[in-house]
């Protein structure tokens, strides 16, 4: 998979996501303490806002890679975290896809007509926020030049697809949230502690590349 060619890991996402996801379950492996134990546990209420990220492939050097974003530093729940590119839905956003390539393309600069879509992941609530979060993959066929908003990124990190596929960067550790601790499982990518949502959506994206191979 690693040494796939453009059509080769396009047909192979493709395939997978449209076939029965790995869904909730591969998602829980990646959850926090809090989140395990039901103490953040609720449903979407009618304040639930939704919102969209891309997932997106690109060959490098030879090296298929995926870029995360970290969040500046600001007074606000994800002050500071990795994530994907994306953002909430807004009005003139005639589907979710729409939303996830608007957004990837606000916030780092790739424009929207380049980019293949595979297929999405499950749906994700974020419960800090109450955002409900549609996952899309996608891929492209030249390594994009990133330019980010400095509003909305302060620092772009692109993970080389054997270093998502290596198990050995999967740890878990006490992590400080805003006053308080919980304990939370995390990717160590780029030198950078991956955990939360992100961290639970790259769980199941994993189970997807991995199957049958």
């Amino acid at each position: 998979m690693i040494q796939y060619t453009y059509s080769q890991l396009a047909d192979h996402l493709h395939e997978r996501l449209t076939d029965v996801l790995p869904g909730e379950a591969a998602q829980q492996k990646m959850a926090s303490s809090l989140r395990n134990a039901g103490q953040l546990n609720f449903k979407t209420d009618g304040k639930t806002r939704q919102g969209a990220v891309c997932i997106l492939f690109y060959q490098k050097q030879g090296i298929w890679h995926l870029p995360l974003i970290v969040r500046p530093e600001y007074d606000g729940t994800h002050s500071g975290q990795v994530a994907f590119p994306g953002g909430k839905v807004e009005e003139t956003d005639p589907t979710y896809v729409a939303t996830a390539l608007r957004e990837m393309h606000e916030e780092i600069g790739v424009p929207t007509d380049s980019v293949q879509i595979l297929g999405a992941l499950t749906p994700l609530l974020v419960i800090a926020s109450n955002f409900m979060v549609h996952p899309f993959v996608g891929i492209t066929s030249q390594a994009p030049v990133f330019i980010p908003d400095p509003r909305e990124v302060a620092k772009i990190i692109e993970v080389p697809l054997p270093d998502l596929l290596d198990d050995t960067r999967r740890s878990a550790k006490e992590i400080q949230v805003r006053g308080f601790s919980l304990w939370a499982p995390y990717f160590d990518l780029e030198g950078q502690t991956v955990w939360g949502a992100t961290a639970m959506m790259l769980s199941e994206l994993i189970e997807v590349l991995k199957k049958d191979t």
